[in-house]
């Protein structure tokens, strides 16, 4: 298969997507890497129809590769994620809306076009997490206690664009990042980027039926195949606080191999959008070595409410899949 990877210099020296270009490579396939940041691009050929069988976006969120793979699109060329679907998680107050409505269980969202304009938000509504609606690697990410620390921050957020503020979910200082990756659920534990001094090593930790059935329907409601989901446990259950498209896929067991296959089948046709079915009702047993099938995890969150399946799958097999 041809292959374009858009990759801005940001993930220049990445593992994600580098090792995945190199699996992609050592099948025998042809892979194109442009980084969309540091060249000067004719895009009337950059898109030229039929010159690549799919596009795969590695960038920053606010990077120009995403209107490069929206003009491959709009060309008719098969993208890895579906770009709209990309656009949507992207822009952080969009993407907050469309989960919401949708029934995710997201926090209230305040966006504001200018950071003085946040100051309208009540104070019963602190502490507020504060960034920029198209930030990633948490860029600009402000833990705001009281309405004076607001104020005390908003030189800081002057330039970022539009901006979102949410009220913080107590917890414990951990993150739970879940992956989709080829049909399967992943999830990790960090410290979370708001509570830097937290000594917690990230690493794969059992995933809950109801943590798999919101990892699942996050794919299903945005639209995507590849990506990463942000959930905190907070007093009232899990939040969902970030979607990411194409994330690092850290810890996840022979990551390179498991996204090199999934790009080839989504780029074949051949991939499952999360939530597109459910499988036959798939029973949890706490201990239960396997990884969570996305289409089984609606109907195992209805019958296995609270079960738990250790993530530590077998090896990817190292060959291409025929």
């Amino acid at each position: 298969m041809r292959l374009c990877f858009l990759v801005e210099e940001h993930y220049r020296h990445d593992g994600m997507p580098n090792e995945v270009v190199g699996q992609l490579k050592s099948w025998g396939h042809r892979v194109e890497v442009l980084r969309p940041g540091g060249s000067l691009l004719r895009m009337s050929e950059a898109v030229e129809a039929g010159a690549h069988d799919a596009w795969v976006l590695k960038t920053v969120s606010g990077g120009p590769g995403l209107t490069l793979l929206e003009a491959a699109a709009a060309a008719g060329a098969t993208t890895v994620n579906d770009a709209r679907a990309i656009r949507g998680v992207r822009d952080k107050a969009l993407a907050a809306a469309i989960g919401r409505g949708r029934g995710l269980p997201l926090p209230p969202t305040y966006a504001a076009a200018l950071p003085e304009l946040l100051a309208e938000i009540p104070a019963s509504e602190y502490p507020l997490v504060v960034k920029p609606a198209d930030g990633s690697s948490g860029r600009a990410v402000h833990l705001v206690s009281s309405p004076e620390r607001l104020a005390a921050v908003l030189p800081e957020l002057a330039g970022e664009g539009m901006l979102v503020a949410q009220p913080y979910v107590p917890n414990s200082g951990t993150d739970l990042k879940v992956y989709a990756v080829g049909g399967e659920l992943f999830a990790t534990e960090r410290h979370s980027p708001l509570h830097p001094d937290a000594s917690v090593p990230e690493r794969l930790v059992p995933l809950s039926a109801e943590i798999a059935e919101i990892g699942a329907r996050v794919g299903e409601v945005y639209g995507l195949d590849l990506y990463g989901v942000d959930v905190l446990l907070g007093p009232d259950g899990p939040v969902v606080v970030d979607v990411n498209d194409f994330p690092s896929f850290r810890q996840v067991p022979d990551a390179a191999a498991r996204v090199a296959r999934a790009v080839l089948d989504l780029a074949r046709g051949a991939g499952s959008r999360p939530g597109a079915g459910v499988a036959a009702a798939l029973p949890l047993r706490p201990g239960q070595a396997m990884s969570i099938p996305l289409q089984a995890t609606a109907a195992a969150g209805a019958t296995a409410a609270g079960a738990v399946a250790v993530v530590t799958p077998p090896p990817a097999p190292t060959g291409e899949p025929v």
